[in-house]
């Protein structure tokens, strides 16, 4: 037997068809196993609070062991894990193909899918996942909405708070009057015939963060893509399903998935490369929807032919080069990296990216910023991701930086609210951006 492996992880499928899967006697079983080989190498210790959780339950404990550790005390460890997967990607030393076959996060999601299976999900995160329902709904009444949401509303956000257990002081996404997808379809930027990368086709998957809260992510993407000879289109079929994966609804996952690839398939038929726009979609594409439906030929096809908005723009440099004509930005950057973008296994491409910017001073912070979706608004789980995103946060504070961005724009934005908490001298940026909106800036397109 190994220490600790040192192949490369591999993940299996979810066998969430099987009714084993929904077992909740053995799922505990193997809640047990899993803890207590946590238990015995503690090196994710420092990554979220389900292992803080986890060792005081078990240091506590009459016998210092798991064995004296009731199962029923397992749910805030369960709680706590936002599917960020970085404790698979980067820290277990027993994921597979190790013979111990650790998949923590896959656990927690196992867990949850039994819950839910049950008729014991939570009603407001559940309700927060229709993405789309939600934009669709709120995107008429966008100013009103928008009003009703801040946080300097006094009047509606205590009353949403006590009903509803969002925190009256986590800032929520702001909706947009205008869809990427209505923007996109009445200002089509010019394609650069004279770029090095002129012939490339891609379509933009808008996502439902993009084009229902923050179209300017979308059309900075597609100004920086055109600039650079790269015909685009923009598609929005539906939302990943990566708000559902978080509740544990499975099915609704895999129709999500079914849904978006049907669309997909099609551009991918006619020679155009898939781009997301924000990294918890290309997570979903790469990696979820593969795992959760691995006999689709569709999916697998969609996920080789799908790439994070960074890493396109990367390999764009690295083959034919990258059009000429960006300036310096002043000020520095912050560049938040975002967990569902380390998952990936790509490398830092947000980094690469902002590097190519010329005479740009660019700080990288690798830390969880603690967002995790409804982990970071709902007010019994909030406190935990002000806590978890603190050290990512002073760091950010203490380079006096004039921009954070982060592939995940909510994890920046959650970023600057517990930026707001930490003492400073230096002013903190009143926005979070997405990078690709600093090369936008760098080149001219946007202000």
């Amino acid at each position: 037997m190994k220490e600790g492996s040192t192949e490369a992880p591999i993940r299996h499928p979810l066998d969430w068809n099987n009714p084993d899967f929904y077992d909740m006697e053995k799922i505990d079983a193997e809640l047990h196993r899993v803890f207590d080989i946590c238990h015995g190498c503690r090196r994710c210790f420092n990554l979220c609070d389900s292992f803080p959780r986890l060792f005081d339950l078990v240091d506590e404990s009459p016998t210092g062991e798991l064995d004296s550790v009731d199962s029923k005390q397992f749910a805030p460890v369960i709680e706590a894990c936002t599917l960020c997967d970085m404790c698979f990607m980067t820290k277990c030393p027993y994921v597979p193909p190790h013979e111990f076959n650790l998949d923590f996060p896959h656990l927690m999601l196992r867990y949850r899918a039994a819950e839910y299976k049950k008729g014991n999900a939570e009603f407001v995160p559940g309700q927060l996942a229709e993405m789309d329902r939600n934009g669709t709904l709120a995107r008429p009444l966008a100013p009103l909405v928008n009003w009703g949401s801040s946080t300097d509303n006094k009047l509606t956000r205590p009353i949403v708070e006590m009903i509803a257990g969002i925190d009256a002081k986590a800032e929520l996404p702001k909706f947009n009057s205008k869809t990427f997808v209505m923007s996109a379809k009445s200002a089509p930027p010019e394609v650069n015939t004279s770029a090095p990368a002129y012939g490339r086709k891609a379509v933009l998957y808008a996502t439902c963060f993009v084009n229902y809260n923050n179209p300017g992510i979308g059309m900075a993407a597609r100004a920086v893509l055109a600039k650079n000879g790269v015909e685009t289109e923009v598609v929005y079929p539906a939302c990943c399903g990566m708000p559902f994966l978080e509740q544990g609804n499975l099915p609704r996952v895999a129709k999500q998935a079914d849904k978006v690839s049907r669309e997909l398939i099609k551009w991918i038929e006619k020679g155009y490369d898939i781009i997301t726009l924000t990294a918890s979609c290309g997570l979903m594409l790469k990696f979820e929807w593969p795992l959760l439906l691995p006999e689709d030929k569709d999916i697998a096809r969609l996920s080789k032919s799908t790439f994070d908005i960074d890493e396109y723009v990367v390999d764009i440099a690295k083959k034919p080069g990258l059009a000429e004509g960006m300036q310096p930005i002043a000020g520095g950057v912050s560049l938040h990296l975002a967990c569902h973008a380390r998952a990936q296994n790509m490398g830092a491409k947000g980094a690469e990216m902002l590097r190519m910017i010329p005479q740009v001073k660019l700080d990288v912070i690798e830390r969880c910023s603690g967002h995790g979706g409804t982990f970071g608004v709902m007010k019994k789980t909030r406190p935990s991701a002000m806590k978890i995103g603190k050290p990512a946060a002073a760091t950010a504070r203490s380079q006096a930086n004039a921009f954070v961005v982060s592939e995940c724009p909510l994890a920046a934005k959650h970023l600057l609210q517990v930026m707001e908490g930490i003492d400073g001298e230096t002013k903190i940026p009143e926005q979070a951006h997405h990078p690709i909106e600093l090369m936008a800036r760098a080149y001219g397109l946007v202000t």
